[in-house]
Formats: C-alpha cells, structure tokens, sequence
C-alpha cells in the first residue's frame, strides 16, 4: 500500500508538471496546440477520477502536499467533465470540513465549477476576459461581498488578485 501511494504521489506530481508545461496552449491561435491541451487535461481528469473512485479525495496527509496540490489543479481543469469536477467539489468539500484540505482551494474550485454549469461564481476567482486593459470576473452571485467572501478562505482582496495578471 505505501509504494502504491508513493507511486501515486509521483504520478499526481507528474500530471501536474505536464499540465503547467503545456497549460500556454489552453488559449493558443493554433487549433492542434488547443487540442493537445484539451486532450491531455481529459486524459488527467479521467484518471483523477479513477483515483477518487479507489481513495477519495487525495489530500496532503495521504500523497503529501505537492501531489495534493496536483490533484487540486487536475480537478480544476477538468473543464470539460463537469462529473469529474463535481465529484472533487464534493469530496474536496468533505476533506475541508474534516481539516484535510484548504478552503482556498476549494473555493477556486468551488468557482470553477460554478461557471463550467453556466452559473454565478462566489469568489470572484475565475476572470472572463479583459476590458480596457483590466481583467474581468465571469459573474458574482453578491458582487458587494466578494472580497468579504474572499477573506474568509484567504484569497487576497479581487483588485490584489487581478493586478498580478495586468
């Protein structure tokens, strides 16, 4: 069992890295690099599934820290599988509440989520474009509360956050 986590571990890591690598070609001008990313997130988002499916929620206390954080960013760009993204809401949801995982994370999934089912986001987390040179949320369900909301999972105040991508 230990070298079948270990191994786990390693295979989450490695997901993650091939994501970040190729993560540039989500928005490319070219459709077969459009493709390939889209091809590899579902190839993640397939096998994450399969790993909640055999073990739950991959948090830090099981596969450590770093894979638990590549499992989180799997999950979050499982966009076309809404199935393998509500499932890590909902298990994510359990880890949280049981201390076994970061409500901010949960909450840029939570977000994430929300807008892939055409819906309101909560924390402001997931940018729509940009307009005249400022990014732009997809919509809040209380515009007015967001950097409230925000604190209490510990995401810096939306004006902090988009700043960083101006």
């Amino acid at each position: 069992m230990a070298h079948d986590i270990a191994a786990l571990a390693v295979e989450l890591t490695d997901m993650a890295a091939a994501d970040h690598r190729t993560a540039v070609h989500a928005n490319s001008d070219d459709p077969a690099e459009q493709l390939a990313w889209r091809r590899l997130t579902a190839r993640h988002g397939d096998r994450l599934g399969e790993i909640m499916a055999e073990y739950g929620w991959p948090t830090a206390e099981l596969v450590g820290e770093e894979a638990a954080r590549a499992a989180w960013l799997v999950a979050q760009h499982a966009d076309r599988q809404l199935d393998i993204q509500r499932r890590a809401l909902q298990l994510m949801q359990q880890a949280v509440s049981a201390g076994a995982a970061g409500p901010r994370e949960l909450a840029f999934l939570r977000d994430r989520t929300l807008v892939n089912e055409g819906r309101q986001q909560v924390y402001g987390t997931q940018i729509a474009g940009v307009k005249d040179g400022a990014p732009v949320p997809w919509p809040c369900e209380e515009p007015e509360r967001v950097d409230e909301l925000r604190a209490t999972v510990g995401i810096e105040p939306f004006d902090q956050y988009v700043a960083r991508f101006s």
